[in-house]
């Protein structure tokens, strides 16, 4: 990734989180995207802790990843959720950390919905 884009993205995620936080009650759902895996944790921001996290290299997941990224993706999104629903955590802020909302990162917020997230 380029200095120019990276920096964009950061602004971008600075402007998000100026305006969302996330509580123990209705927490922050952070996505973090790297070139091969793709990152989703629900975070306490008043704590400042993580309450629930999954990947795509999470080892209960791994064995059953297949398929393109974006169906990886979706994947993660409904481990998380289905994680989050064991922590009886219903709702949640999403914050796509200056991504932007399309391919994977959609793909994750779509699997957490269908596993039962509101956002």
């Amino acid at each position: 990734m380029s200095h120019n884009r990276l920096q964009g993205r950061r602004r971008r995620h600075a402007h998000i989180r100026k305006k969302i936080s996330g509580t123990a009650d209705v927490p922050r759902l952070s996505v973090f995207r790297s070139g091969l895996n793709i990152y989703a944790q629900l975070i306490d921001d008043v704590e400042g802790k993580t309450l629930v996290a999954s990947s795509s290299r999470s080892k209960a997941l791994k064995s059953g990843l297949e398929g393109s990224p974006v169906e990886r993706s979706k994947a993660v999104g409904k481990a998380l959720a289905e994680l989050a629903k064991d922590a009886k955590i219903t709702r949640c802020v999403f914050d796509r950390s200056g991504y932007a909302y399309k391919g994977r990162v959609k793909a994750l917020a779509d699997g957490a919905r269908e596993g039962g997230l509101q956002f």
